[in-house]
């Protein structure tokens, strides 16, 4: 049997076999560790942030409004979670949104196939990582980043709500991150929605009983999280935050026009 070569891809190009680094940009980026003269290599670095910035902004530009899932890489295709996220992510194409994850396995995978079966915008934004995950099938539009905060940036600025999948770590990190910039209104009429209340039950629980009783978050702050199980009403929830922000902004059509009249008159 031919012995795979270790493959890695790396901004544009592709590295295969002994010249595949054993680390990655995030790793060295935080590493302070060794000799002083990481100093001189910094403001290098900083450039190639910005061309990531640029890059990621010139891409997404021109989608359409668009919503994020979240959910495990680990996710097996023949499991409900698997299924869920085929079906919000069909369901949030045929309510007029372009659909963004991370692009990898999973229920990325399965939010990008439910998009794309419903013939709709399906992304993808990559992060490189030491072992290889490969931008799953279901992506038309797929993007490799380097660093998690440019990354995070790009979820964020093109993403009119998120849609959180059971996950790990990734997905709490997601997860915690749009509610902080929620809660600190560095986002505004951005609505968060765990989807499985069996899986996020607890988690919920945790954040009332603990986060809320011992003050650590006000009582209000529980309403930046929405559960349920249903996924109409997952994408009701996004269309009437939607709505309400563009009647906000002087522009009550737009929510409206995009979405079918069903998924509009359910959101009233």
């Amino acid at each position: 049997m031919k012995k795979t070569r270790p493959e890695r891809r790396q901004g544009p190009a592709v590295v295969r076999g002994d010249l595949v680094s054993e680390s990655t940009h995030d790793q060295r980026l935080l590493d302070r560790r060794g000799p002083a003269d990481w100093l001189h290599m910094d403001p290098w670095r900083v450039l190639r942030i910005q061309a990531e910035f640029v890059e990621g902004f010139g891409q997404l530009a021109e989608l359409p409004e668009a919503v994020t899932v979240f959910g495990s890489a680990r996710t097996p295709q023949d499991s409900p979670d698997y299924k869920l996220g085929i079906d919000i992510g069909r369901r949030l194409s045929e309510a007029g949104y372009a659909v963004i994850t991370g692009g990898g396995p999973g229920c990325m995978e399965a939010a990008n196939r439910g998009a794309r079966e419903a013939g709709g915008v399906s992304v993808g934004l990559g992060i490189e990582l030491p072992f290889e995950q490969h931008m799953n099938e279901y992506v038309d539009l797929g993007i490799e980043f380097r660093y998690f905060f440019v990354r995070k940036t790009m979820f964020v600025k093109y993403s009119r709500g998120f849609v959180a999948l059971p996950g790990g770590f990734g997905t709490l990190d997601e997860l915690f991150e749009a509610l902080t910039l929620v809660q600190t209104r560095k986002v505004t009429s951005f609505p968060v929605v765990l989807l499985g209340t069996e899986f996020w039950g607890g988690l919920y629980e945790w954040i009332r009983t603990t986060l809320v009783d011992t003050g650590k978050i006000a009582p209000t702050d529980l309403d930046l999280i929405q559960v349920t199980d249903d996924v109409d009403e997952a994408v009701r929830i996004i269309v009437e935050a939607d709505r309400n922000r563009a009647s906000n902004s002087g522009n009550g059509q737009r929510a409206a026009q995009s979405v079918p009249q069903s998924t509009v008159a359910d959101a009233e």
